[in-house]
């Protein structure tokens, strides 16, 4: 019989010789080390992120979804919540019983439990499908499924908790989009369209890593080479079967194409990929359509525009969805975001009051924004809801403390 602990250092010269390591508690990011915020700052953090997970996984591809199970999971452990961990990878691991990341994920969270038994059989699975067991008789292949644990890798980065400083962030970015790439080495027998789920992914890293880059002054040098690429993987993911990707991608080539003014000359890229005579405003447009029909794109699309400030453009998006389906219920993303929308204006119009330019601002923002999130308390009366409601009244006292203009 084999000595335990020659095998044990066996096992462990093969994971280091590895090129990969399955599981996400492992990974260099911020989430998994030791927190620098209170635990109760931290935990608002992990629950706001679960709860954007929880919407992503309503719009996430087939192929995708077990990338975002393996992030509720993980969020799921930190908040101690250990049973719920276990039930998102296991839930993984029946639809997909070769998921790597799912074994070891359960290997880490069984290890917690104490439940040494259950610990060793998913690790004794892991060994298995990863060809490390000399008994191992898994079927499929490696190669793929060494691909697929990459890519789920590469997509937590995008979610990452705790980061103090843009810097941070742009280096878990970038370690996000190195993990995709490396899934790629391995994946030349992804189905197309798996694969244009992932450049996707990593064009909406590259283009938030842009968006840093912009942010701390950097060298054009520094953002070109990311800058080009990102165009060119839209390009792929314009071709894409998915409405969800395909409009996103148009709203995202848009964007870039508004950023090409921030360079002293129009970046290569957009020449190479034939983007020379497009408008940004024409992209937007294309985005619109593709998803004219379909309120879960136009309330990202909604949001998106949000942020890029064009707010004429997302209250009307918001419009188009609640046309389509008006029920708070089955629709109440678009009610916040219109809601928000309302509240920005208002601020804003606020903010040059205070400063002792223009009139008063229209309290008709106050009350459409009211209006919106009272539909939505209704059908999912949150926290986060009422204190959005809460800041309605709160503006108002604020606006009838201010003096008025002459």
């Amino acid at each position: 019989m084999a000595d335990p602990e020659a095998v044990t250092e066996d096992l462990d010269a093969l994971i280091d010789d590895l090129d990969y390591l399955p599981g996400h508690f492992h990974l260099e990011m911020q989430l998994n080390f030791e927190p620098r915020s209170p635990a109760s700052l931290r935990a608002r953090d992990l629950k706001l992120q679960r709860d954007v997970l929880r919407q992503e996984l309503e719009l996430a591809a087939a192929p995708q979804r077990s990338a975002v199970r393996h992030l509720l999971g993980t969020f799921a452990f930190y908040l101690e919540e250990l049973e719920e961990a276990r039930e998102r990878f296991l839930e993984v691991a029946r639809e997909d019983p070769g998921n790597l990341n799912a074994w070891a994920n359960l290997t880490h969270v069984y290890g917690r439990l104490g439940q040494e038994e259950e610990e060793e059989a998913c690790a004794g699975r892991l060994a298995g499908f990863m060809g490390l067991a000399t008994d191992s008789e898994a079927d499929g292949n490696p190669q793929l499924r060494a691909a697929r644990c990459l890519a789920e890798q590469g997509y937590a980065h995008g979610f990452d908790v705790g980061c103090a400083s843009l810097e941070e962030r742009a280096r878990v970015l970038a370690a996000g989009i190195t993990l995709y790439d490396k899934a790629l080495s391995y994946g030349q027998l992804i189905p197309m369209e798996e694969k244009r789920g992932w450049y996707f992914t990593m064009a909406t890293f590259c283009i938030r890593l842009d968006g840093i880059f912009l942010e701390l002054g950097s060298e054009e040098q520094k953002r070109l080479p990311a800058f080009n690429r990102t165009l060119a993987l839209l390009q792929q993911v314009l071709k894409s079967s998915d409405p969800h990707h395909r409009a996103l991608a148009w709203c995202y080539l848009g964007m870039l194409l508004e950023r090409k003014n921030t360079f002293s000359t129009t970046p290569m890229g957009v020449h190479d990929c034939g983007y020379s005579g497009t408008e940004p405003l024409d992209c937007f447009g294309k985005a619109i359509e593709i998803g004219k029909d379909q309120p879960p794109i136009l309330n990202r699309l909604a949001k998106i525009f949000h942020f890029l400030g064009k707010q004429d453009m997302a209250i009307g998006t918001c419009n188009m969805a609640l046309d389509v389906l008006r029920d708070p219920e089955l629709n109440w993303q678009a009610y916040c975001t219109r809601a928000k929308i309302h509240i920005r204006a208002y601020l804003h119009d606020l903010e040059r009051v205070k400063m002792g330019f223009g009139g008063m601002p229209d309290r008709k923002h106050l009350a459409c924004a009211k209006e919106d999130l009272e539909e939505v308390v209704k059908v999912c009366p949150g926290l986060k809801t009422y204190l959005d409601i809460g800041q309605v009244p709160a503006e108002v006292i604020l606006l009838q403390a201010l003096p008025r203009s002459t």
